[in-house]
């Protein structure tokens, strides 16, 4: 696993939720926290998105259910740091 790639998903994450940079987002699931409900789950899709020029299918938007698992889909998707 790249670390870059680790570094760069978790500034998304605290950017699209709003976070404090003091999260630890490595082991944050859907609905831990208020702000990954359903609208927070949409937004931080579009930044994953953007930020790695990546098109998640609907599949993939669904099953995206943790930081780990956005990291395991990156990077089955061949993303490089």
């Amino acid at each position: 696993m790249s670390t870059a790639i680790a570094d760069r998903l978790r500034g998304v994450f605290v950017e699209a939720l709003e976070l404090p940079a003091d999260v630890d987002v490595e082991n944050l699931k859907y609905r831990d926290i208020e702000q990954w409900d359903s609208l927070g789950h949409m937004t931080l899709v579009a930044a994953i998105e953007d930020e790695f020029g990546v098109q998640l299918d609907t599949e993939q938007v669904i099953d995206m259910s943790s930081f780990k698992v956005a990291l395991d889909m990156l990077q089955s998707m061949g993303v490089e740091g």
